[in-house]
């Protein structure tokens, strides 16, 4: 029906400006063309046979025109284009508009125009014929003179139909704007390359069927079988082009299809951002199938192609018309929303294709659940390009799995591969291939004991390990200049302060370990009324809940300069961590933790260091450095008389590789390390993600004599399979429980039943996160073996950590009320969960 085609209406609220500009150029078509007409009846009779043929073929080709395959009617091809500009270049312009309006009516009825449509089409081909006459015109002569077609000829013919075409695309692009407003770009855009080779190629055939008619009328319709040619050869092209934007399994447009869809979209809804329009975001959905690779696995790829065929049949039931649905590839799809206000229309469609793919699938009378994971963009806020917003659809698809959700927006906080994280992992490959630096600076430390960027008013890491800014090496020596043209020059590091130097006094003086760090390098000032220097610079009190005050900070020493970062990539160093028995208060070990000083974002946090290194083959390189740096320094404690264990961890990527334990047997023969000097902390998470690689490094591990200890105990899926298979030595209670023991009775429930289990399998238990006396007092109550925290020291470099081993003097915990640990309220109606009143707990 006509009333259903768009095509024959005008949206509200441009009815005006259109129909007025298609009345002007009908107008206009009458005024060019109304003197010709007027003289044509006259000249009908004494007309050739050979005009007679160009008309007839002009109003029967049309008929039929050439509407390419997935394009809109505008960018049908009409051959009577070919005819009707062949008899203007023979018999003037008149019978031009007459047959050009003949063939306009057939082919309007054809197709099912309006009547304004029809009308305009003649108007606009009347106007673009007079424009093409008026050039001829303008000729030294008649075309064709004598028969013969001059060179000065063909550069009319060129410049009418340069001239026929400039007028008929300016005036149907005019058209197209005042009738679709911010649409009409992207459409005359796209359709402009089409057109000049269409439209262009049936123009400069016209002056060859003039050539024939002169000739002789019987050589005309020889031009059908070109134009044949040319119709089959466009319709093929037309399809191969189509098929390329189309997924030839589903049938529904591809990721090409889709890289247009958004672009046209986004320059639509940037002009309705523009104008501050409600409907201008537009979102771009990304669907992951859940589970297909096991269906693909078991039951073949055939199966696999069909299930994905029934799954955009589904799909494409919920997606509305305004909406694109296309297929990515494999079990990937995407899905455009235009014209929305916000993300909850969006989630709202997301939420249908959810609900429809819970349905199970029947194929072979077997039912397959098939679910899947949605992640959303939305133009502007998350991007304003297909690229962007295809990537941040991607983040928010895969955060959704994580999460085992179902719809996820994006955000940016999930975002692991943004990049500046992809620049952060170039900074780190480019410093694990350099030669090893020297440590950051020294004593300037957060909470978990990882080294900060200077505070204002501190020196940078140009000072570091000594106060009379000589750079150390990692084993404490001075660093020599090198000579080869890789390593790089020491530079002191940029210096940040306050404007207000009484700001940078309050918060040097407020915070303990800022005061350690000012005193290590404040200069030497002879002793006042108030005494000397406080030489206390590295007490145990370093910790949390240390308290003592310094009047000033003090100034650092020597000109501070700009590191250059795209010189530096930073500095990777190993600190220590003691580990302390807590029995004896001997320390009986340490943890090697990593720190990295970047020369932008200051010290590198070691979980977000883990996280970009561990996705990538950088991890490799990682893990090298890191087992030559903690071989070598117990190589070197060894030779100075100190005997400690030295704990490093290793990734999911190290132990599926299998490299790691021949890496390590290499570094303890090279070094002259005994294999119980050495111990590997593994996660309960790497041993979930392939159970029988890992076991395969671990057991080749413990055949060369290193201690194996299960990390963040108690936080993982399988503990008690994993404490009764593997060769552990040693389990690490997770902080998180350590913590709150003291205060939460369930905490301190957890830690003793982890402690009493490990204790009853032969495993030595270390305690992490101990902070305070208090829970030092409880852990020792409930028979644990070793404390980590820092109630007894923080991490730090090996040349510090030898200086407070020669201070450290053993302390051993005795019984007291205390280590009874927190009471819990009795569950249990009218009976005591703790005993008679004065009656303290038993300890294991």
């Amino acid at each position: 029906m006509e009333a259903a085609d768009p095509r024959n209406s005008v949206p509200p609220g441009r009815a005006a400006p259109f129909f007025g500009f298609v009345a002007a150029i009908g107008l206009l078509a009458v005024l060019v063309s109304a003197g010709p007409l007027a003289g044509l009846p006259d000249r009908l009779s004494g007309m050739p046979a050979a005009f007679w043929t160009m008309a007839a073929l002009a109003v029967a080709c049309d008929a039929r025109p050439f509407v390419p395959p997935g394009r809109r009617e505008t960018s049908a091809v009409f051959p009577s284009t070919c005819f009707t500009f062949a008899i203007l270049l023979g018999w003037g312009l008149g019978p031009a508009v007459a047959v050009q309006a003949v063939a306009v009516a057939v082919s309007g009825w054809r197709m099912g125009h309006a009547l304004w449509r029809t009308g305009f089409n003649a108007a606009q081909y009347a106007c673009a014929l007079a424009a093409a006459y008026a050039v001829t015109r303008l000729g030294p002569g008649d075309l064709f003179d004598g028969g013969r077609l001059h060179w000065t000829d063909v550069a009319v013919v060129f410049a009418a139909v340069a001239a026929w075409f400039v007028v008929n695309y300016a005036l149907v692009s005019s058209a197209i704007r005042l009738r679709f407003g911010d649409r009409w770009w992207p459409s005359v855009r796209l359709g402009l390359a089409y057109e000049l080779l269409a439209t262009g190629s049936l123009l400069l055939l016209a002056p060859v069927l003039v050539a024939a008619a002169r000739a002789s009328a019987a050589l005309i319709p020889l031009v059908l079988v070109p134009l044949f040619a040319v119709y089959r050869m466009a319709r093929l092209s037309a399809e191969r082009e189509q098929l390329a934007a189309l997924d030839p399994l589903t049938g529904l447009p591809n990721r090409k299809a889709l890289l247009t869809e958004v672009a046209e979209q986004v320059h639509l809804h940037t002009e309705r951002t523009a104008r501050r329009e409600p409907d201008a975001h537009l979102a771009l959905l990304l669907l992951d199938l859940d589970r297909f690779k096991h269906v693909n696995d078991a039951l073949g790829h055939a199966v696999g192609d069909r299930l994905l065929v029934e799954v955009s049949a589904r799909l494409a039931d919920v997606v509305g018309e305004r909406e694109l649905l296309a297929r990515l590839g494999g079990d990937e799809f995407a899905i455009v929303v235009p014209g929305l206000t916000g993300v909850d229309e969006a989630r709202e469609l997301a939420d249908r294709v959810v609900a429809a793919l819970a349905e199970p699938v029947a194929l072979d009378g077997l039912p397959l659940d098939v679910g899947g994971s949605i992640g959303i963009a939305i133009f502007p806020e998350h991007g304003e390009d297909f690229a962007t917003l295809m990537r941040h659809a991607d983040v928010a698809m895969y955060d959704a799995k994580h999460r085992n959700d179902t719809v996820a927006v994006y955000a940016a906080e999930s975002d692991h591969n943004s990049a500046e994280r992809l620049s952060l992992l170039a900074d780190l490959r480019r410093v694990l291939e350099a030669t090893p630096a020297d440590p950051p600076p020294a004593g300037v430390r957060g909470g978990d004991g990882a080294a900060l960027a200077p505070a204002p008013g501190l020196p940078g890491p140009a000072h570091a390990g000594r106060g009379d800014g000589t750079p150390r090496g990692r084993d404490g020596g001075a660093v020599r200049p090198a000579g080869r043209r890789w390593l790089r020059r020491r530079r002191e590091r940029a210096e940040v302060r306050s404007d207000d130097e009484l700001i940078n006094r309050i918060v040097t003086a407020a915070d303990p370990i800022r005061r350690r760090a000012a005193r290590a390098f404040a200069p030497e000032v002879p002793a006042g009324p108030k005494g000397p220097a406080d030489p206390a610079g590295d007490r145990r009190a370093d910790g949390p809940g240390a308290d003592a005050v310094d009047d000033a900070a003090a100034e650092p020493r020597g000109a501070a300069q700009t590191e250059d970062p795209a010189v530096d990539p930073g500095e990777i160093t190993m600190y220590y961590q003691p580990q302390i028995a807590i029995a004896t208060g001997e320390v009986v070990g340490v943890e090697a933790l990593l720190r990295w000083w970047h020369p932008r974002r200051g010290m590198v946090d070691p979980g977000e260091l883990i996280q970009v290194a561990e996705q990538s083959a950088v991890m490799r390189l990682l893990t090298r450095r890191v087992v030559d740096d903690v071989v070598e320094q117990v190589a070197k404690w060894s030779a100075a008389g100190i005997t400690l264990r030295a704990a490093l961890n290793v990734s999911v990527r190290d132990l599926h590789t299998g490299e790691i334990a021949d890496q390590i047997a290499d570094r303890l023969a090279r070094y002259g390390v005994r294999p119980d000097r050495l111990q590997v902390e593994i996660t309960e998470g790497a041993l979930m993600a392939d159970p029988r690689r890992v076991l395969a490094s671990i057991s080749q591990l413990h055949r060369i004599g290193v201690g194996i200890a299960l990390d963040d105990f108690g936080t993982g899926y399988s503990s008690l399979q994993h404490l009764r298979r593997l060769p552990l030595s040693e389990v690490k209670v997770d902080r998180s429980f350590v913590l709150g023991m003291a205060e939460d009775p369930d905490d301190a429930a957890i830690v003793r039943s982890m402690i009493e289990l490990a204790g009853a399998l032969g495993l030595r238990v270390v305690a992490e996160g101990v902070e305070d006396e208090r829970t030092w007092r409880l852990l020792h109550a409930a028979g644990c073996d070793v404390a980590q925290g820092w109630f007894h020291a923080r991490p730090m470099p090996a040349e510090e950590l030898a200086t407070w081993l020669s201070r450290y003097r053993p302390v051993r915990p005795t019984v007291t009320a205390e280590a009874d640990g927190p009471h819990r309220p009795d569950r249990r109606a009218g009976v005591p969960a703790d005993g008679p009143p004065g009656e303290s707990e038993a300890s294991g």
